[in-house]
């Protein structure tokens, strides 16, 4: 992913952070020579070492897992943007432009076919996504089900070699310029102006020392 400095995350956490918040992505590999990408949910965790794994499974039907094993893999995730109006910045030589947060995560993937391994894959999306639910769906409660349903799906474990964050918040504009633009954005009802609002804000927040 192309990311000039002042737009470049720095905090690995962050990226993480950012990660399970936008955990629905798409991974892309080539497949019979050509590229191809399919939208998938993550569930990424971090080790003491300092190591990041990517977890998730697709249906056995879909051929992008056949040559995909031990091979080089980008995921993609995308995060809140909004369109950005040169108008807004009330001042001339300026253009129009889009603000936006994206992750990329470059690895290895590793196709699982292990029923156990599959399990503990599926258990962990499940417990993830059910979190907060009034009455949360377990899969331990529905074992027969769900492993009945195993052979139509393989997992994935992606060892995460390269994570890239991008934060492309009008960071190379004036704090004059930037709050224009935040006002602006408030007031739009499309895309996730508020969104992207809220994080130029932060942006401009005294940055904390140690």
């Amino acid at each position: 992913m192309y990311i000039p400095k002042q737009f470049r995350k720095e905090e690995t956490s962050d990226i993480v952070q950012f990660i399970r918040a936008n955990s629905f992505g798409v991974l892309f590999s080539q497949h019979n020579g050509l590229p191809t990408a399919t939208h998938l949910p993550f569930i990424i965790s971090t080790e003491e070492d300092g190591s990041i794994t990517l977890l998730s499974h697709m249906a056995k039907a879909n051929p992008q897992w056949k040559t995909m094993d031990s091979k080089d893999a980008l995921a993609v995730f995308n995060g809140p943007h909004a369109y950005i109006s040169a108008s807004w910045y009330e001042e001339e030589n300026t253009v129009s432009t889009w603000n936006y947060v994206s992750a990329h995560a470059h690895g290895k993937v590793e196709v699982i076919q292990d029923d156990q391994a599959l399990l503990h894959i599926l258990k962990e999306a499940t417990d993830f996504y059910e979190e907060g639910f009034e009455k949360p769906w377990r899969l331990e409660d529905n074992l027969e089900t769900v492993e009945s349903m195993l052979n139509g799906i393989v997992g994935l474990r992606m060892r995460v070699e390269n994570l890239q964050g991008k934060w492309k918040l009008n960071q190379h504009h004036s704090t004059e310029r930037k709050e224009r633009v935040i006002q602006q954005l408030k007031k739009q009802p499309h895309y996730d102006s508020n969104e992207i609002a809220r994080l130029m804000e932060l942006e401009l927040q005294p940055k904390k020392e140690g």
